[in-house]
C-alpha cells in the first residue's frame, strides 16, 4: 500500500463520512423573519384599531422571539440535522394567530358578549404550553423507532382519548359537538391528541400488515380488489369514525381519522384500491349519519344554502348557521389585496377568534393573496412533512411521517374547505392560527415529532474508524 493512503490529508469518498449540512444557521435567519414579520402586523393593527402603536408590541415581540430562540437552541442541540423550515413556518403561523386573536379582541363587538382581551393573552400562554411539550419531545426523545414499541398501547390510548368527551360530568357539548372534556377552568379537546396517538398505532400496525394487505384477490374495473379477510382493519376503522360521528357529531374529526388512515394505508400497501374504497366508504357513512343525525342535517342545509340559513336565523324562525354566509361575505370584501389589518369587519361572526371562521379575517384583511400566501405556508409544512417521509430510513418512520402530514393536511383542508364553503362545516380549529390550547400544543407536538425522524434521516453514518481496512475488507474475494 502506498504512503499516500497513510498521509493524513487522505479523504475518503463515503457519502456517511461527508455527511449533509445542518442547516441550522439557515433556520436561524428563517426564524428571524418568522417573528418580525408579525411584530409588524401587530403594529399594523394597533395603528388601524386605536391609531397608535401597541402598548404591548415590545413584549409581545420579545416573548415570541424568546420562544422561537429556546426552540432553535434545543433543535441545534439535539436535532442538528433536522429540517431547517419545519420550525420557523410553525412560528410564523403560530405568530400571525396571535395577532389575529389580538385583533378581535380589540372588536367593541365581541368585547359586549365576551370578556374583552382575554383571548390573545391565553393564546400566548398555550403557544409556551406547545413550545415546552415540543422541547420535551425533542429532548427525550432520541429515536423515533422507540415509539414502534407502544403500537398497540398507542391504540388504546388513543380510544381512551376519543371516549373522554362521552363520560357524564367530564364531556362538555359545546356548539353541537360533543368534543370537550373540561378539567377545572380549562376545556381540553382530546380528538387533537389523539390524532398524534392514531398515527403511531397506525405506523406500527402497517409496517407490520403492509404485505397481506397489498395482496389483491382479483381484479375488476381496472382495480386490484383486497382479498376479503384484509377488509377487516379498513371496517373497524370505518365503524369506529362512524361512532363518532354519531355520538359526538363530529363531522370533522371522524373524516380526519378515516382519511390518516387511508393515506398511509396507501403509501403502505401502494395500492389505488384501498383509496378508492376508502372515498366510497366515506360517503356512504357521511350520508347514512346525516340522515337522522340533526346536527349533520343543519350542517349540511348550511352548506347547500347558507344564504337561506342565514335570512332564516335573522327573522328568528329557524336557521342554524348564520357563519357560513358572513364568512363568504368576509372573502367577497377582501378582494384581491384586503382591506387591511384590522380594517375588516369579520368580528360580526363572533366567536371568529376560537374556530374555523377566523380563516375568513385574514381572507377579508389580507384579501386573496394573503390567504393563498398563508395557505401556500401551511402547503410547506406538508411538503416537508412528505419529504422527510421519502428520506426515512425505516419503515416505521416513513410511515409516521406521512401520517402525520397528512392529518395535518387533512385538517387544514377539513376547516378551509367548510369556510369557503367547499364541504360542510366541521367546526374543527385551523392549526396553530385559532384559538385553542389543546389544537396548538398538539400541532407543536407533531411538528417536534416530524423533526425528530428528519433529524434522524439526514444524520450522516459514523464514518468507519479505519477507511482503507474496511475497503479491504469489502473487496476481498
Amino acid at each position: 500500500m502506498s504512503s499516500t493512503s497513510n498521509s493524513p490529508t487522505h479523504h475518503t469518498s463515503t457519502i456517511g463520512a461527508i455527511g449533509a449540512p445542518s442547516r441550522r444557521n439557515t433556520e436561524l435567519a428563517l426564524l428571524v423573519f418568522a417573528v418580525v414579520i408579525p411584530v409588524f402586523a401587530y403594529a399594523n393593527v394597533g395603528l388601524a384599531v386605536n391609531d397608535e402603536v401597541p402598548a404591548g408590541l415590545l413584549s409581545y415581540g420579545l416573548g415570541l422571539g424568546l420562544l422561537a430562540a429556546v426552540g432553535h437552541l434545543v433543535v441545534r442541540k439535539f436535532a442538528p440535522y433536522a429540517d431547517p423550515l419545519l420550525l420557523p413556518l410553525a412560528t410564523l403561523l403560530n405568530g400571525l394567530g396571535l395577532v389575529a386573536i389580538w385583533r378581535l379582541d380589540q372588536s367593541e363587538l365581541l368585547q359586549s358578549i365576551q370578556q374583552a382581551g382575554t383571548a390573545a393573552p391565553r393564546q400566548l400562554m398555550y403557544t409556551a404550553m406547545g413550545i415546552a411539550l415540543f422541547l420535551v419531545v425533542l429532548i427525550f426523545l432520541k429515536d423515533h423507532r422507540v415509539l414502534q414499541r407502544y403500537t398497540y398501547i398507542s391504540m388504546v390510548g388513543a380510544l381512551i382519548l376519543l371516549l373522554l368527551p362521552l363520560v357524564p360530568g367530564l364531556g362538555q357539548n359545546i356548539y353541537g359537538a360533543k368534543i370537550w372534556i373540561k378539567v377545572g377552568s380549562f376545556s381540553i379537546q382530546p380528538g387533537e391528541f389523539a390524532k398524534i396517538v392514531l398515527a403511531i398505532f397506525f405506523a406500527g400496525y402497517l409496517m407490520v400488515k403492509r404485505d397481506a394487505l397489498a395482496l389483491a384477490s382479483r381484479r375488476f374495473m381496472g382495480l386490484y380488489l383486497p382479498r376479503g379477510r384484509d377488509l377487516g382493519p379498513i371496517l373497524v376503522v370505518w365503524i369506529v369514525s362512524i361512532l363518532i360521528l354519531v355520538f359526538e357529531t363530529d363531522l370533522g374529526t371522524s373524516l380526519l381519522f378515516f382519511g390518516m388512515f387511508v393515506i398511509m394505508l396507501y403509501v403502505a400497501t401502494e395500492r389505488t384500491s384501498w383509496i378508492v374504497f376508502g372515498l366510497l366508504m366515506s360517503a356512504v357513512g357521511a350520508v347514512g349519519v346525516a340522515s337522522f343525525e340533526p346536527h349533520i342535517q343543519q350542517r349540511v342545509d348550511a352548506w347547500l344554502d347558507p344564504l337561506r340559513e342565514y335570512k332564516l336565523s335573522q327573522q328568528g324562525v329557524g336557521g342554524h348557521s348564520e357563519q357560513a354566509m358572513q364568512a363568504l361575505w368576509a372573502f367577497g370584501s377582501g378582494g384581491t389585496l384586503g382591506t387591511g389589518w384590522g380594517q375588516g369587519h369579520s368580528d360580526l361572526i363572533r366567536f371568529a377568534a376560537n374556530s374555523d371562521f377566523i380563516l375568513a379575517t385574514f381572507g377579508e384583511e389580507l384579501g386573496l393573496a394573503g390567504l393563498m400566501a398563508l395557505l401556500l405556508l401551511y402547503a410547506l409544512i406538508v411538503e416537508r412533512g412528505v419529504r422527510t417521509a421519502l428520506a426515512a430510513r425505516d419503515p416505521f418512520g416513513k410511515l409516521l411521517a406521512i401520517g402525520l402530514s397528512g392529518a395535518f393536511a387533512l385538517q387544514v383542508f377539513i376547516v378551509a374547505g367548510g369556510v369557503m364553503g367547499l364541504i360542510p362545516l366541521t367546526g374543527m380549529t385551523m392549526p396553530f392560527l385559532a384559538y385553542g390550547g389543546s389544537s396548538v400544543i398538539a400541532n407543536w407536538a407533531l411538528i417536534g415529532l416530524l423533526l425528530r425522524i428528519s433529524d434522524t434521516a439526514r444524520r450522516p453514518a459514523p464514518a468507519p474508524a479505519n477507511p482503507d481496512a474496511e475497503m479491504t475488507q469489502v473487496v476481498r474475494p
